[in-house]
């Protein structure tokens, strides 16, 4: 039967779903169109494509994963359903979140201005490891899905072979020890993750509001000064999303026996705030997809 939880977290999730899906496929398809027009991509737009399609395929393969737990749930008793759906499903949003990373360091270090020897040389390199940065990406996001595989198996494939009450809680005790590390190094990657993200974002704010407070000392109030704060809000906004999807994570892994509550209902908002609304703030922090977006609406 559907709970009202089911039905208010199947609503949200269709909402967020379609809100994702046309926007991001809106930056995918308008890139893909420039490529194609000019036969020149420069780094960022090759981040954003690849952002775009890993936010568009984590946003599908939720809303499916969401309509198939409520009009068919059954189908999540078949070996391997849970375990291929759950692991896809980590896999696209580690995607996500590394390369949400990998954009913001990339912003770091291209627009940051630093006099040290060492983030010289990533501002001159930078653009040559951005292929690389999408390998690392993949592996690093592979690597969590079949973790998660591996945590979905244990937990109700070997849960399930448990026949007789003593095996079932011989099982149990070493499904909860093999749980609790699994738990631990996904959330310490994510922990890890969020530290480098919040450094690179905080380092790039650091040095477009010195540069603003210089301009505005020489009485410089010109167009490049409204660039710079509407940079420096783009990055507040983006400090502010990803703190919001970091902690949802970092919950969804402590109440992970614990779905059917209101608590979890907001997680799951909490969750997948950014593929939706970060998408949106880089359409209007780029001129170019700005304007087309606004001449599409």
């Amino acid at each position: 039967s559907v709970t009202p939880y089911n039905a208010m977290a199947f609503v949200n999730i269709t909402l967020q779903t379609f809100a994702g899906l046309w926007i991001n496929g809106f930056i995918v398809s308008v890139l893909c169109v420039a490529w194609v027009k000019k036969k020149i991509f420069n780094s960022n737009n090759k981040i954003l494509l690849f952002l775009g399609c890993c936010r568009f395929g984590d946003l599908c393969i939720t809303w499916v994963f969401s309509f198939l737990s409520i009009i068919y749930p059954q189908c999540f008793y078949v070996h391997p359903m849970p375990q291929m759906f759950s692991s896809i499903r980590t896999f696209l949003y580690f995607c996500n979140l590394w390369v949400s990373a990998c954009l913001c360091g990339f912003y770091c270090i291209k627009i940051a201005n630093f006099r040290l020897t060492f983030f010289i040389y990533l501002k001159i390199k930078i653009d040559r490891m951005v292929p690389w940065l999408f390998l690392v990406s993949v592996l690093f996001a592979l690597v969590m899905g079949i973790l998660d595989y591996d945590i979905t198996y244990t937990a109700i494939v070997k849960n399930l072979n448990s026949t007789t009450l003593k095996n079932f809680w011989a099982a149990s005790v070493k499904i909860d020890e093999h749980l609790h590390t699994m738990f631990l190094i996904i959330g310490f990657t994510l922990t890890t993750m969020f530290t480098v993200v919040i450094c690179f974002a905080l380092l790039l704010l650091f040095s477009l509001w010195r540069h603003k407070c210089r301009m505005q000392a020489n009485s410089m109030r010109n167009l490049s000064m409204d660039v710079h704060i509407k940079a420096i809000k783009s990055i507040l906004s983006f400090i502010f999303l990803y703190s919001i999807s970091f902690t949802g994570s970092i919950l969804s892994l402590i109440h992970a026996n614990k779905m059917e509550t209101l608590l979890m209902f907001f997680i799951l908002i909490f969750q997948y705030a950014l593929p939706v609304t970060h998408s949106l703030i880089l359409i209007f922090s780029n001129p170019k997809l700005e304007k087309t977006f606004l001449r599409t609406l």
